[in-house]
């Protein structure tokens, strides 16, 4: 479990806070003990990372009262209650409020872990979750998932800057996996509209009554949510595969939006995956939608034309994943790397970020290259071949910068441990920085 996840125990009892807190740490956890619970609600915030053990009966505040206290503060925090024989009409009505269990005197310590179990993966799954909400509602931590130095990277965010800013429906074209998603989400949170809401429909994945629905209405006595529109009215609604509205969707979607008016209550942002299959979203549309949508417009980069971004977004993602399987991240070979920044990459950055952990599951085994990953993807692939050629120059410095890179995370900003791993003389080191935009401070 990670090591982040707290259990604090509140117990008036010196005897039975450390008992707890022996066998829980015995079991892995991470505890901190408080003797009252005033003492324990200066450090139990709305985000605490992780849950509560409290005893019932306690003086000055009891038990009861503490968990109306921490329930107020935050109402997903797991409060597993210890109650004596005669409190448990008392555990009943605690559970009411939003207790998430309770032990009776005397309890079984193996049966104290299993809640424990239970109540801490309920609350990584909470604050997972708030972590994810917090990302997409901020811009400057989704232009950061952005990942990228080339040219065409650079120009996609001053693209999401400036359109951010506009209230006009946009239109996202790219092929798949490339990120047209998380560009809706970082558009949406740069612009007016941030704090709104932010719903996203799969046009595909309905048929073409259902879909029709979803976006107008009518909502049926079963449905839980309202239609697309109105459960996104004054945000963003994001209409993915937009090239699957029939001609009638199409139609009503043209209504919609025009008796919307300029600027619009809502904006939707329209994706569209049509380059994969040689045609355009223009092809689908009818014009007069076409253009409506399109009036402000951006084309998310095929992975292949972003260059030495390639081996940068292999490295975080085989980082990620060598973190996540408690192992180290492979090694890229100067040949790895030029086939890396060869292959074709049709699915882009999704097959990139698949390719990335099947390295990582490979290295730990001991077993298989960089290579026969790239050529078990699409057989007719060939990674060390490029149909637009490149200048040596360009392979080898974008290899030094991954190696300088690599080697900076590594040794977390020792510029004293770079030097001698790599054999560079300060001043080449710094030169090399200055011209591959490295800056030690991200390192730190």
């Amino acid at each position: 479990m990670p090591a982040a996840m707290k259990i604090a125990i509140v117990d008036d009892e010196k005897d039975m806070r450390q008992s707890i807190s022996q066998w829980l740490a015995l079991s892995g956890y991470d505890t901190e003990a408080f003797a009252s619970a005033e003492e324990a609600l200066k450090s139990l915030g709305p985000d605490y990372p992780g849950i509560v053990v409290t005893d019932v009966r306690m003086p000055g505040m009891d038990g009861m009262q503490f968990l109306k206290k921490l329930m107020g503060s935050d109402s997903s925090l797991p409060v597993i209650m210890i109650t004596g024989h005669g409190d448990v009409p008392m555990a009943v009505e605690a559970m009411r409020i939003g207790a998430f269990d309770f032990l009776e005197k005397p309890f079984n310590p193996d049966r104290m872990t299993e809640l424990a179990k239970k109540a801490t993966n309920a609350r990584r799954m909470t604050l997972d979750a708030r972590a994810l909400r917090k990302d997409l509602s901020d811009g400057g931590q989704l232009m950061k998932k952005l990942i990228g130095t080339s040219g065409a990277m650079e120009r996609l965010r001053e693209d999401i800057l400036d359109l951010g800013q506009a209230d006009g429906h946009v239109l996202i074209e790219g092929e798949t996996g490339t990120g047209k998603t998380l560009v809706a989400h970082a558009l949406h949170a740069v612009g007016a509209r941030a704090g709104r809401k932010f719903v996203s429909v799969a046009c595909a994945a309905f048929d073409d009554e259902g879909l029709i629905k979803r976006l107008f209405g009518p909502v049926q006595p079963e449905d839980a949510r309202l239609p697309a529109f109105e459960e996104a009215r004054g945000g963003t609604l994001v209409l993915e595969d937009i090239e699957a509205l029939s001609e009638a969707g199409q139609a009503k979607l043209l209504t919609h939006i025009n008796a919307e008016g300029t600027p619009p209550e809502t904006r939707v942002v329209a994706i569209s995956n049509m380059q994969d299959e040689g045609h355009t979203c223009e092809d689908a549309l009818r014009p007069d939608l076409f253009y409506r949508l399109a009036s402000l417009r951006i084309t998310v980069p095929p992975l292949r034309q972003r260059g030495e971004d390639i081996l940068t977004l292999f490295t975080r993602f085989a980082e990620q994943f060598a973190e996540d399987y408690g192992c180290d991240a492979p090694q890229v070979s100067a040949q790895e790397a030029t086939q890396l920044l060869q292959a074709p990459w049709p699915g882009n950055v999704r097959q990139l970020f698949n390719v990335a952990e099947r390295a990582v599951l490979q290295a730990r085994r001991g077993s298989g290259t960089i290579t026969s990953l790239l050529m078990s993807d699409h057989q007719d692939m060939q990674p060390v071949m490029t149909t637009e050629g490149k200048p040596l120059k360009e392979y080898v410095e974008a290899f030094e910068r991954m190696l300088i890179d690599n080697t900076m995370r590594r040794h977390k900003g020792s510029i004293a441990a770079v030097m001698d791993e790599l054999c560079l003389p300060r001043r080449t080191l710094n030169e090399k920085m200055a011209k591959y935009n490295l800056q030690r401070s991200d390192y730190l």
